[in-house]
C-alpha cells in the first residue's frame, strides 16, 4: 500500500520538500510519494492531514506553531520549543518533532567560533533556533518588528529588541527567520538597521532557500560569507525522512539521494 506524505504551507507552491522527499523514494524503492497542500486556515491542519490519508506530514510557514496545537503527541525537541514542522500518523495518531533546530546546527557546522548570535524574526523557527542555540550555551539576541512575541524569547534569557529600541552590538552570526524576501523584495528590517547589523558580524544565514534575498544581497556585497536556506533544508529533511520510514533507510542513502535532488 503506496504511503503519502505532504508539506502544509501558505505559500507552499515554492517548496523543493516533495523533489527531496520523491527522490529518497524512488532511488530507494520505497512505496511512497509526497506532494504539497496549501493551507491557509492552520486550524484545519489536522482535520485536512487524516482527510487526505497521510503518512506524515512537514509543515513550513506560517503554520509551526499550529502543527504543535494539532498534535496528540510531541516528542523531543518539539515539546521542549513549542513548533513543529514533522508529523507522522502513528496508528491514527498525530505525533510532532522539530527537525528544524538540528537541521540549522547541520548547516552552520563550518561557521567556526560561533559565540554571539543575532535572530531577526520572532516566529516557529525562531523559537526553534533560540531554544536549540542556548542548549549549547551560546549568547542570543533577538530583533523583532514589534514587542508583542518577544515574551518567549525574554523568558528563555534571550537579550531581546523591536526596531524603536534596537543597540548594536558584535555578532558572529546573523539569521533571518523572517519570511521577508520569500514573495518580494523586502528586508526583514529598515535598511539603515540591517546595513549597522551586517557591519558587525563575521557570519549571515537565511532560513529562506532557493533565491538570494536582498538581505543576502546586502551581505554579499559587504564581501561577508553567508548561506540560504539550503543546508537547513536538507538537514532537516533527512531527519524527517528519517521518521517518514521508521528508520527503515539508512541515513547516508537518505541524505545521498535527497542532495541529489538539487542537481535537479
Amino acid at each position: 500500500m503506496k504511503k503519502l506524505f505532504s508539506i502544509f504551507g501558505d505559500p507552499v507552491s515554492h517548496s523543493r520538500s516533495p523533489l527531496m522527499h520523491n527522490s529518497v523514494f524512488k532511488n530507494l524503492n520505497y512505496d511512497a510519494c509526497y506532494t504539497r497542500t496549501h493551507l491557509i486556515d492552520g486550524t484545519k491542519l489536522k482535520e485536512t492531514f487524516f482527510t487526505l490519508g497521510l503518512s506524515g506530514a512537514n509543515v513550513t510557514v506560517p503554520h509551526k506553531e499550529a502543527a504543535f496545537n494539532a498534535c496528540d503527541e510531541v516528542r523531543g525537541f518539539g515539546k521542549k520549543v513549542g513548533v513543529v514542522n514533522t508529523l507522522v500518523n502513528e496508528n491514527g495518531k498525530l505525533i510532532g518533532y522539530n527537525t528544524d533546530a538540528d537541521g540549522f546546527i547541520y548547516a552552520i557546522s563550518e561557521f567556526k567560533n560561533i559565540r554571539n548570535i543575532l535572530i531577526i524574526g520572532a516566529g516557529g523557527t525562531a523559537k526553534a533556533l533560540a531554544t536549540r542555540f542556548l542548549q549549547d550555551s551560546l549568547n542570543v539576541s533577538v530583533l523583532n518588528r514589534s514587542e508583542g512575541r518577544l515574551k518567549y524569547f525574554k523568558d528563555l534569557g534571550c537579550q531581546c529588541f523591536d526596531w524603536k529600541d534596537f543597540t548594536i552590538s558584535n555578532y558572529d552570526l546573523v539569521v533571518n527567520t523572517t519570511s521577508a524576501g520569500l514573495k518580494d523584495e523586502e528586508l526583514p528590517a529598515p535598511k539603515e538597521m540591517i546595513e549597522s547589523i551586517l557591519v558587525h558580524t563575521s557570519f549571515v544565514a537565511d532560513a529562506i532557500y532557493g533565491k538570494l534575498t536582498p538581505f543576502l544581497q546586502l551581505a554579499k556585497e559587504k564581501g561577508i560569507i553567508y548561506k540560504d536556506g539550503v543546508d537547513m533544508l536538507l538537514g532537516q529533511g533527512v531527519l524527517a525522512n528519517e521518521l517518514f520510514v521508521n528508520a527503515t533507510l539508512k541515513k547516508e542513502d537518505i541524505k545521498y539521494y535527497m542532495q541529489k535532488s538539487f542537481e535537479l
